[in-house]
């Protein structure tokens, strides 16, 4: 699919996109893909899952860090996020945090004004490294 290096963007938003058909948003019907390459090399995706209890409804970015952790681990490099036409979405804040987590500051995030590293998405961030 790609290097390190050299992400195949349009590939990954394919993957996005792959996922975001299998969502389940039937109150907000607002469907979400992710997907996000690994340093290993890995594509690990996720689908957001809406619940009648609308606060126990998952956003996309936890099917991801799910199936990263259940696929074996690792460091997220490049993500990206579609909604429901398949056009690039931005994460919202909690999920910006969620990333952090898995991919630090120098995971770069495809936006719709172009790639940026999550540093510049999420400012002075908390993390690992602050319980320390």
């Amino acid at each position: 699919m790609t290097t390190a290096i050299h992400p195949d963007w349009e590939a990954l938003r394919e993957a996005a996109r792959d996922a975001m058909s299998r969502a389940y948003a039937p109150y907000s019907h607002f469907p979400v893909g992710v997907a996000a390459l690994v340093d290993d090399g890995r594509v690990v995706v996720g689908c957001n899952v809406e619940n009648a209890s609308y606060g126990l409804s998952l956003c996309a970015e936890c099917g991801l860090v799910s199936s990263l952790q259940a696929t074996g681990g690792g460091r997220l490099t490049h993500f990206t996020c579609v909604d429901g036409k398949g056009d690039i979405l931005v994460p919202c804040g909690r999920c910006r945090q969620l990333l952090f987590e898995f991919g630090g500051p120098d995971l770069l995030v495809e936006t719709p004004k172009g790639i940026l590293p999550l540093a510049e998405m999420l400012p002075q961030s908390f993390g690992p490294d602050h319980l320390g």
